[in-house]
């Protein structure tokens, strides 16, 4: 994320609040817009210890543990809270526990509690209204295969590129739409190319901040205390301003030519439905897991 995002203020947030409550002896140093390498290159330097923490969706520790894929599973929460009670589950403590024995890499605190998005929305440079009138839009996709198999079930054709390098994609008419948390699209300018933006709220999205064990482990318990309280610091603060600056970002991109609608999510639930019935039953989801997602429902 570039530095002036609101994502890339909170991460510099972050940097300054350890700063301040460590007096200065630890101190971490932020590089913004993949300056250190793209997902892959960075994830395998968390876990060797060459980057320390990484800030990104909880879902590419899938790197190592696949079943972290199905935590921003699309269309299948009810709303955030559900999401959360799901992500306090015994299910997945089990898959985070997994991924600090078979990666060497610990979240810091509660993912869920980074208010990231508020919600997501599809970018297009083609205008449509429903999943029917979607079918055929060429999707730019993150390395995941489950978002991408959900989608190409949906209809879309899927091709995955470096978030970085989807402004010019779309530009070049290599992909027409991109799926984004809403308070990201101004400072990515991707409305400047696909003026359509339409409000899914395919999943609900948090921020794991990704840290090495090693480095981790040997911060003595005061450290650790402090790394942890500048988090939660910081997931309040995306908390309260999320919201408002993605409403104000929204009459700055219409005032420049960009269109905002709601589309009608109710036929995206029951076609990805049939996609988790299927799945289910072929062995293809982890064991237990849609009964994991019924039984954090309210």
């Amino acid at each position: 994320m570039p530095p002036e995002s609101i994502e890339g203020k909170l991460f510099q947030m972050f940097a300054d609040e350890v700063a301040e409550r460590t007096g200065g002896d630890l101190s971490i140093e932020v590089y913004p817009s993949e300056q250190l390498g793209s997902d892959d290159a960075v994830l395998e330097q968390i876990q060797l210890g060459t980057i320390h923490i990484y800030p990104e969706g909880i879902s590419y520790l899938q790197k190592w543990v696949p079943e972290m894929q199905f935590t921003s599973a699309p269309f299948l929460f009810d709303d955030r809270d559900h999401w959360s009670r799901f992500m306090s589950s015994d299910m997945v403590q089990g898959w985070l526990d997994r991924v600090e024995e078979e990666a060497g890499i610990v979240v810091l605190g509660d993912s869920t509690a980074f208010v990231r998005g508020p919600y997501r929305v599809m970018l297009s440079s083609r205008e449509f209204e429903t999943l029917e009138e979607m079918d055929g839009i060429r999707l730019r996709m993150h390395p995941d295969e489950l978002a991408a198999e959900s989608w190409r079930h949906l209809g879309a054709e899927v091709r995955t590129l470096a978030w970085t390098e989807t402004y010019e994609s779309i530009g070049r008419g290599i992909v027409e739409a991109v799926n984004s948390p809403i308070a990201l699209v101004e400072s990515m300018r991707f409305h400047e190319v696909a003026p359509h933006i339409l409000r899914h709220g395919e999943y609900e999205q948090g921020m794991a901040f990704m840290m090495s064990a090693v480095s981790w482990n040997q911060l003595d318990e005061e450290m650790q205390g402090h790394l942890l309280d500048a988090y939660d610091a910081v997931t309040q603060e995306s908390a309260q301003v999320m919201g408002e600056i993605a409403d104000e970002a929204i009459e700055r991109m219409k005032g420049e030519g960009a269109t905002f609608s709601e589309l009608d999510t109710a036929p995206f639930v029951a076609r990805m439905a049939e996609m988790y019935e299927a799945m289910d039953a072929n062995g293809d989801l982890p064991e237990g897991f849609l009964d994991a997602v019924n039984a954090t429902r309210e």
